[in-house]
């Protein structure tokens, strides 16, 4: 996994959802369920991502970014990161 993303996900998760505990995020499972977000937060959550990293995630996407390790390989993957 990529690091040198992380905190910028950690810190668009905490805009959302306050509570959450990045060390206890499974990165292989689905963050609304295992997080307990609403749609509306997830979605908030990937316009506050793609904002601290430059990287366009749009909604046809969402399928591809469920789970942080899908979400770390998506940044990094994308063009000019």
């Amino acid at each position: 996994m990529s690091h040198d993303v992380l905190p910028e996900i950690y810190a668009a998760l905490r805009q959302v959802a306050p509570e959450i505990d990045p060390a206890a995020i499974d990165p292989g499972a689905v963050l609304v369920e295992s997080l307990d977000l609403d749609s509306m937060d997830f979605v908030n959550f990937l316009e506050a991502l793609s904002d601290r990293v430059g990287v366009d995630i749009p909604e046809a996407d969402y399928p591809k970014v469920q789970t942080l390790d899908q979400i770390v390989r998506y940044v990094t993957a994308a063009p000019g990161r």
